[in-house]
């Protein structure tokens, strides 16, 4: 009882001084053009924000792109876990500094910084392949990420990005009372899964399918999400996906041993011909 006490404390102290430093820090925010602050008001509201490497037009994007499809040949074939599902193939390639510069990006990192509200890290890239699957199962699951209290996922379309391709799907964060209740309903489920995620018949069940939201798109397409806060998942898909993953969290996160998978041994990195689990 006393240890239980002790740790509702601790989880109360935590989020107080949590509210206190994004209070601190609120004057210090970096100033924003206009239209990047739509991106992070966008994010406030809605939770996800679509554009382009065209439209971000960022000067370090021709190196990237053509470090990503470089490696993209590099991968390793897809190993099986179950019928009909095979693991996505991940490389970690934060090292490269084709892929880093872009991440470290001053004007991408001021968007960042003034959705999550704090100093933020950049944890690391990773440069993904998922293929064809029957079965829902991982990350094909709808589920919510845990690292931080607010976190970004930058995810880069690299090739074209069809229903047959599973593209990125995501309900929008709740703006009225009945939204967030289907959203507690949601979190209740997600625990008794152990936060593993929830499949399509079941989730429909709570959030209708006219709520969910899909994001087909053309290479280059750039999706910022808030994974923390916002329910989501990859679709069950017929043809193989490209992606680059970067992630960010406030400079001390919740949960920063789920941070470093996006850095460390966790997954291959490139020249390492091991076989990645799929994560995330």
């Amino acid at each position: 009882m006393l240890h239980a006490i002790q740790s509702k404390i601790s989880v109360l102290k935590s989020e107080l001084d949590y509210k206190v430093a994004l209070w601190n820090h609120e004057k210090n925010l970096p100033t924003l053009e206009s239209g990047d602050n739509l991106i992070s008001e966008a994010l406030k509201k809605e939770g996800v924000y679509i554009t382009s490497l065209a439209e971000l037009a960022l000067p370090s994007t021709a190196q990237l792109l053509s470090a990503a499809n470089s490696q993209l040949s590099s991968l390793v074939s897809p190993r099986y876990i179950d019928k009909g599902y095979k693991l996505p193939q991940i490389y970690t390639v934060a090292d490269l500094p084709e892929f880093s510069n872009w991440g470290i990006e001053e004007r991408l990192q001021k968007i960042i910084e003034n959705y999550i509200g704090l100093p933020i890290a950049f944890h690391g890239v990773h440069l993904r392949k998922d293929f064809p699957n029957e079965q829902q199962l991982q990350t094909l699951l709808w589920h919510k990420d845990a690292e931080d209290r607010r976190m970004i996922k930058v995810i880069i379309y690299l090739n074209d990005v069809t229903k047959e391709h599973g593209p990125f799907e995501y309900v929008p964060l709740p703006r009225n009372f009945l939204e967030r209740l289907r959203n507690y309903q949601i979190d209740y489920e997600l625990k008794k899964t152990n936060y593993l995620g929830i499949n399509d018949d079941k989730f429909s069940k709570i959030i209708p399918k006219s709520a969910w939201k899909s994001c087909p798109g053309k290479a280059g397409t750039v999706i910022f999400v808030d994974p923390r806060n916002v329910l989501h998942h990859g679709t069950v898909r017929r043809e193989e996906r490209s992606t680059l993953f970067f992630v960010y969290t406030a400079n001390s996160p919740k949960r920063p041993e789920l941070c470093t998978q996006y850095n460390d041994e966790t997954f291959a990195k490139p020249n390492q011909q091991l076989t990645a689990n799929g994560i995330g």
